[in-house]
């Protein structure tokens, strides 16, 4: 009697433990998470890249790389301007050594952004580095995820002065 329990336990043991479980390597691995989900778990807005990310890579040290569908633009505080290729180094608060976003000033010209931060805790303040300056806007218009134009939409300032006026102009 005593060798049939000890049997049945045994059998019973072996069904147990031969059962698949929820870890097997047979399930399909969790989908990975979108570029607008990291950022928000970096303190970022994830309105900071366009709603045209097909892909992207992030290792361990923070380094990424995001790539869009195309070149593209946004018209925020400033018209900004995403390569089609983003790299930079992502941590808490952060993105340094950023490659692959301009922003637009003075009408024409075209600035490199290589940092973006935000305080910790939020203050509701993003600031951008863009050479030597800082740059404080509000964090409010990056919050949802925007899409992009192929082509950049600025205002220009029309002269509608003749060309032969123009001596008198700048002798007046």
């Amino acid at each position: 009697m005593a060798f049939k329990i000890k049997l049945l336990s045994l059998l019973s043991l072996f069904f147990f433990f031969s059962l698949p479980n929820s870890a097997s390597p047979t399930d399909p691995p969790a989908p990975k998470p979108t570029v607008y989900e990291i950022l928000p778990k970096f303190s970022l807005p994830s309105g900071l890249l366009p709603a045209s990310v097909v892909n992207y890579t992030l290792s361990d040290d923070g380094q990424f790389e995001v790539y869009l569908e195309n070149p593209c633009y946004i018209p925020f505080d400033y018209l900004v301007y995403y390569e089609e290729k983003i790299t930079g180094k992502l941590s808490l608060g952060s993105i340094t050594n950023l490659k692959g976003i301009q922003v637009q000033r003075l009408y024409f010209f075209w600035f490199d952004v290589d940092e973006i931060k935000v305080d910790l805790p939020p203050s509701g303040s993003i600031y951008f580095t863009v050479g030597v300056i800082n740059k404080e806007l509000d964090v409010d218009q990056f919050l949802n995820v925007r899409s992009c134009k192929d082509k950049a939409v600025t205002s220009v300032v029309e002269i509608t002065t003749s060309v032969d006026d123009i001596p008198m102009l700048m002798t007046e």
